[in-house]
């Protein structure tokens, strides 16, 4: 295990992950330019798509980071059958759930169970589909609908907050459930779909379009919500819930009802393009 990985067991997570909260929020203007003016140094962030290009004219680190796109700046691929990338990002990994089993990289797996923190739950997932992929500091933070669902309840899962850079994610077992994470149940037209929006060091929030700040509070225990008969119902492409910082977002679908475009490790995504079909 790299020095770097085997140093984040030792640090103070939620400590870390809450000065950086209040950092990211703070309206003092040397605190948000300094923040914002580094991720532009570092990263390529493309500002020409932004919905208001101008980086010094955001009251926060957190408004920047968080930035919505202008009209056009990305569309659904115009097949109606075509399930959707929910985010640009990376494919961290993607593919069959084997006997309950998710691949995290080589030497790694965690069950789908142990990620949802539900077995019930997860019995629909066990031998299906999932796609993993991970948001960087340079990309647009919004996370969308693949597929037109209504929300059945979420689960708030208390843990640490690992990084999930590549890097780690190679280094530390089962990472993907060991972090604070918020897990979300979907009925659609095709079955039961699950995104899991997962929280990383230093991301220091968790927001969602139905019920806003889920993370933090960061949980003791679990939380859970149940929506049945709320009529909460997302359209495909329409935003789901957003990252504070980058994060990955992993989705859970269930054997036979889709089938996954060929991805390979570490590719390039981009939201609303097609991520496979529904059958």
């Amino acid at each position: 295990m790299k020095p770097s990985s085997l140093a984040q067991y030792l640090l103070p997570h939620r400590l870390l992950s809450s000065l950086a909260y209040r950092l990211a929020h703070s309206t003092t203007p040397w605190i948000k330019r300094r923040f914002i003016h580094t991720i532009l140094a570092n990263f390529d962030v493309n500002l020409a798509e932004a919905a208001n290009p101008d980086p010094d004219s955001y009251p926060s680190f957190n408004a920047f980071f968080t930035r919505a796109l202008k009209p056009g700046a990305r569309v659904a691929d115009p097949d109606p059958r075509t399930l959707l990338l929910p985010a640009d990002g990376k494919v961290s990994q993607c593919g069959k759930i084997e006997d309950g089993r998710i691949f995290q990289a080589k030497g790694h797996h965690f069950t789908a169970a142990e990620l949802l923190g539900d077995a019930g739950m997860a019995e629909a997932y066990r031998h299906g589909e999932f796609m993993n992929i991970y948001l960087s500091p340079r990309d647009y933070h919004r996370v969308h609908m693949p597929w037109t669902g209504t929300l059945v309840e979420t689960l708030h899962v208390p843990g640490r907050l690992f990084s999930v850079s590549p890097g780690t994610v190679a280094d530390v077992p089962r990472l993907f459930a060991r972090n604070e994470r918020l897990v979300c149940h979907f009925d659609t037209d095709f079955g039961p779909m699950c995104a899991v929006m997962v929280g990383a060091m230093l991301v220091s929030g968790v927001e969602t379009v139905w019920n806003g700040v889920n993370i933090p509070e960061y949980a003791d225990r679990p939380k859970r919500i149940d929506f049945r008969g709320r009529n909460i119902r997302l359209e495909r492409f329409a935003e789901m819930a957003r990252f504070n910082y980058g994060s990955t977002v992993i989705l859970l679908f269930p054997e036979g009802k889709i089938e996954l475009d060929a991805f390979a490790h570490q590719q390039p995504t981009v939201l609303g393009r097609r991520m496979g079909r529904v059958r």
